[in-house]
């Protein structure tokens, strides 16, 4: 399958996780790689995707942002599709949050996210291209103890239906995937801690955490012109936990 061959698409936070498995996922399927991070793992990455570039920039940083999207599309040319995968979690209850950790987590999920989509949007209108922010299952409901990623995430949907309805008649399609718990970095502490993670698989239908690869394969769907008559959308790739109402089960 090459459903974007001839296209170039931005993945930010795209060295590990999720964003290195999205990269992966739209070379295979022909698309030149613009491979973002704040490390060299940007590069790592982009030497394993062939026409892949890295690019470092901390999308939290509006100006790093707009010379990122510059250089992006000087040097490939053009600009179809923007995925804006950096992010960043912490945990404490809400009184003990500091205003440089609520900074940080939002600076970097919601903030990145904003300063991304304000520098690619009129080269992305230019290819009638499509915007993917990961937001999260924490973007549409509550948990314990990560109030700060809950107001980042929950901006990030709700950014996500503005700018469908701004950039339809503009060509530009903006979506989100919502992701459970995924086996990345991010999430080691609770794959670490077996107690944590089987009270947590214990709420997924599918009885498991999804894998990178399944949501970067929802990414790609989302981007692809399978998609075109699909925005403002947030796909749930949470092993229907999002299908309780939060009872338990009572058989």
């Amino acid at each position: 399958m090459a459903r974007f061959d001839g296209k170039v698409v931005l993945v930010t936070g795209g060295g590990s996780g999720i964003g290195r498995a999205t990269a992966e996922r739209f070379a295979a399927e022909g698309a030149r790689v613009v491979v973002n991070s704040t490390s060299e793992s940007s590069e790592k990455v982009a030497a394993t995707l062939d026409g892949a570039i890295a690019i470092r920039a901390d999308v939290s940083d509006a100006d790093a942002v707009n010379a990122m999207v510059a250089e992006a599309v000087e040097r490939m040319g053009r600009l179809d599709v923007l995925v804006n995968n950096a992010g960043a979690a912490a945990m404490g209850a809400p009184e003990e949050i500091d205003d440089a950790t609520w900074r940080r987590i939002l600076g970097i999920n919601l903030d990145g996210t904003f300063h991304c989509c304000r520098a690619a949007i009129p080269h992305l209108e230019a290819a009638g291209g499509a915007i993917v922010n990961v937001s999260s299952t924490s973007g549409v409901g509550g948990d314990h103890a990560m109030s700060a990623y809950n107001a980042a995430k929950g901006a990030v949907t709700n950014y996500t239906r503005a700018l469908a309805l701004d950039l339809g008649p503009r060509g530009v399609r903006a979506n989100a995937v919502c992701p459970t718990l995924t086996q990345t970095e991010m999430a080691s502490g609770v794959f670490a801690d077996e107690d944590k993670l089987g009270r947590f698989v214990a709420r997924i239908p599918l009885g498991r955490a999804a894998q990178p690869e399944e949501v970067a394969a929802a990414i790609a769907f989302l981007a692809s012109d399978d998609a075109r008559f699909i925005s403002g959308a947030m796909l749930p790739v949470d092993g229907g936990l999002g299908a309780s109402n939060g009872q338990p089960p009572m058989t």
